[in-house]
């Protein structure tokens, strides 16, 4: 029997002759050959199609082998190809213009009993767009401009929904996000072995600065939600990381929906209505499947868990008692919804409530920690006498 490399070699030798039934004659029927970052397809049928479509666009088409690593059922080729855009039909949507290719690549095979049954087709998608004329060359005057155009809209979109981190106390980084005024709070806070705890994750928007951020600091170990609603589980799905929550925000965590069954847009202010209607799809990234759930007296990042519920049913806030800093999501607002006018701290807003007595409860329970500085999940601090601001606003919502 043939061995893996001679195989793969006779694969590769019969393409380089626009051979497909040469081709085929090794593949496994229904063996997938993976078109990384581009898409897959199946042996016979879907190899035959995608080959018939590159050797009508490239008449003389042609390829040759320039290395061969064999180990056991695994062959890596590496070849190199050339050809001519010329037609006669589309390629990926783009008329022929006539263009020569020269492209180096690799695949990766693996041969099982003689056949192919799976293999790795590696290439450079970005050098065929510039050889083809559909990305300018490199370090052309074309390129730098185009550059500066992406530049721009980098620069704009975290303009719109995310600044730069900064340090609020030891081990914690705020991100402020959301249009117009930045209003949305994220933290990140540093783990002992590295890498970063997002606690509450935004608005959708926010989604790649904060994966910046982190990376920055060593990338994301987790996400942590005080809540489920979505200006705060909104960029979690982009995050690509482990998600905790209460057990009692999991369902809402995990739905499809932005809304919760007690929002109540009808208790805002009629001008605030369609803001809001139309804005909570808009936060939203979509849900998220839950990895683990936390509870009272939890540790998180050197934070305990505090359990809050009332504007959220499983609401929790993180208590650190080295500085007794608090970050409570929305236990309360610090920012009035319908104006944009900050100051507080308020209980947050009955249109989103699901129960107001149970959150000036847990406002009064959040004062009884005695916090020095109460970071909330929109807006600025609680700062001075935060306990005291804070039964102040437990006492007014009675």
């Amino acid at each position: 029997m043939a061995t893996a490399a001679e195989i793969a070699t006779r694969y590769f030798e019969a393409l380089g002759r626009q051979d497909l039934d040469a081709a085929l004659a090794v593949w496994k029927p229904g063996a997938t050959d993976r078109l990384v970052g581009d898409r897959e397809v199946t042996a016979p049928d879907g190899i035959r199609e995608f080959f018939d479509e590159v050797f009508a666009a490239f008449p003389d088409f042609a390829l040759e082998i320039v290395e061969v690593t064999a180990t056991d059922e695994r062959v890596a080729i590496r070849w190199r190809a050339t050809g001519t855009f010329a037609g006669p039909g589309d390629y990926y949507g783009f008329a022929p213009n006539h263009a020569r290719m020269t492209l180096e690549g690799c695949d990766v095979v693996t041969v099982n009993d003689g056949l192919i049954v799976h293999n790795d087709a590696y290439i450079d998608s970005g050098d065929i767009a510039r050889q083809l004329g559909l990305l300018p060359p490199n370090g052309s005057a074309a390129q730098r401009r185009l550059a500066t155009l992406a530049n721009l809209r980098t620069r704009a979109a975290n303009g719109i929904h995310a600044a730069e981190p900064e340090r609020i106390a030891d081990g914690v980084w705020l991100i402020r996000g959301g249009f117009p005024l930045k209003t949305m709070n994220v933290y990140l806070l540093e783990e002992p072995a590295g890498g970063v705890t997002v606690f509450d994750a935004g608005i959708d928007g926010m989604g790649p600065a904060i994966t910046a951020a982190a990376a920055r600091m060593g990338g994301i170990r987790r996400v942590v939600l005080g809540h489920a609603d979505p200006d705060h589980r909104g960029a979690a799905p982009a995050l690509r990381s482990p998600v905790h929550c209460h057990e009692l925000e999991r369902a809402a965590a995990e739905s499809p929906s932005p809304m919760r069954p007690y929002f109540d847009l009808h208790k805002l202010r009629p001008y605030a209505r369609p803001f809001y209607a139309k804005a909570l799809p808009t936060w939203d990234g979509g849900a998220v499947q839950v990895a683990g759930t936390v509870a009272e007296g939890d540790e998180v990042a050197g934070f305990r868990v505090v359990e809050l519920p009332g504007h959220a049913p499983g609401l929790i806030g993180l208590f650190r008692e080295s500085d007794r800093l608090a970050l409570c999501s929305d236990t309360v607002y610090t920012l009035d919804i319908q104006t944009g006018r900050k100051g507080g701290p308020w209980i947050p807003h009955p249109a989103f409530d699901q129960s107001a007595e149970r959150a000036s409860e847990s406002i009064r329970k959040l004062a009884a920690l005695e916090p020095a500085v109460v970071w909330a999940g929109h807006a600025d601090p609680v700062t001075g006498d935060a306990s005291a601001q804070l039964r102040a606003a437990a006492a007014a919502s009675v």
